[in-house]
């Protein structure tokens, strides 16, 4: 039996949404990630997490960045993925005035 990767429904937050204070971009995971994007297509500097307390990862104005948890694994093993159910969330790193962010989820069904 073979598997295939497939791609969660798009995440997205307009930058009328993101403030100093983490605000969610979209919701929760359905499956175990096992690779993700995150898009920066506002016109300022942002922090990503996936916990609130903290923030995880920085991606500059109209930029993006890419992690591949464990996406060239054959088997269906969930070691090494994110969690269903986890919460990816932005903060401004300096406020924005136009654009958005997004956050692209694949997954192996």
């Amino acid at each position: 039996m073979s598997s295939k990767a497939d791609f969660e429904s798009l995440r997205s937050l307009g930058f009328a949404g993101i403030s100093g204070v983490f605000a969610s971009v979209g919701g929760p995971t359905e499956n175990p990630i096992r690779a993700f994007r995150l898009l920066n297509l506002t016109d300022a500097d942002m922090y990503f997490t996936n916990d609130v307390t903290m923030s995880k990862w920085y991606v500059p104005a109209g930029s993006f960045v890419l992690y591949d948890v464990q996406s060239n694994i054959n088997k269906k093993d969930d070691k090494s993925v994110f969690a269903i159910g986890t919460q990816f969330s932005v903060k401004e790193v300096t406020a924005p005035s136009s654009g958005l962010v997004c956050v692209e989820c694949l997954y192996q069904r």
